[in-house]
């Protein structure tokens, strides 16, 4: 079994620079920018596991620190500061990943923020766009206009959405992805909610989903590189 290195980085993104963690394994073929959601920052459970399950299949990830996490605050940065802190991370990870395959994404507003820059060019050596739940509208208020943007997004996408998640109504997101055409995949994990937590009566538990998730990303970093 491949070896997993983890090292911690500085990005220079303004102040405060902001905390960076890469997780690489020995043979990784593949290295994805992970930016986290709203409710935690990069060392929250899930993207720790997430990040573990994606080196044990050969995808190197590099976590960060949007600013207002960095700053231990709970109200979350202006879109455009969030977009520049999400550059400077692309551009350290296209440093480290040393001429791998390189993509982008994160966890809900990870995700959201990652497509935005996307779709304004400033990611164009990004091979694949992935989401892990992509955070189509608010609770109990649905719509599509925050998807309004992924059409000007060229690379492919992968949206990996839980059948229970409560920000993407799933008959309002097939018709948008489908509206994209190829370059929008989906993959559905059975029962799991915006966090991607699985109910018991489900058959699977966390670890379960979160391996299933991990092999959906590593099949896309192959099928696109």
């Amino acid at each position: 079994m491949s070896e997993i290195a983890s090292r911690e980085l500085r990005i220079a993104a303004g102040s405060p620079e902001l905390d960076a963690l890469e997780t690489r394994p020995e043979n990784a073929r593949a290295y994805l920018l992970l930016a986290h959601g709203a409710g935690a920052g990069m060392r929250h459970a899930f993207l720790e596991a997430a990040a573990a399950a994606l080196a044990a299949r050969g995808v190197a990830t590099l976590r960060f620190q949007f600013p207002w996490m960095q700053r231990g605050e709970r109200r979350i940065d202006p879109a455009p500061v969030l977009h520049a802190a999400l550059r400077a991370a692309f551009a350290e990870a296209t440093r480290a990943a040393g001429g791998l395959p390189l993509f982008a994404g994160g966890k809900s507003l990870g995700g959201r923020m990652t497509s935005q820059v996307a779709a304004q060019g400033g990611l164009s050596a990004a091979r694949g766009i992935v989401f892990l739940g992509f955070p189509l509208h608010l609770t109990g208020k649905p719509g599509i206009e925050r998807a309004a943007h992924l059409r000007e997004v060229t690379q492919p996408m992968l949206f990996v959405q839980g059948t229970r998640d409560a920000l993407a109504d799933l008959a309002l997101l097939r018709p948008v992805l489908a509206e994209l055409g190829p370059r929008a995949r989906l993959q559905l994990e059975d029962d799991a909610d915006h966090a991607f937590h699985v109910r018991k009566k489900s058959g699977r538990d966390d670890a379960a989903v979160i391996a299933s998730l991990a092999e959906g990303v590593a099949r896309f970093t192959r099928e696109v590189a």
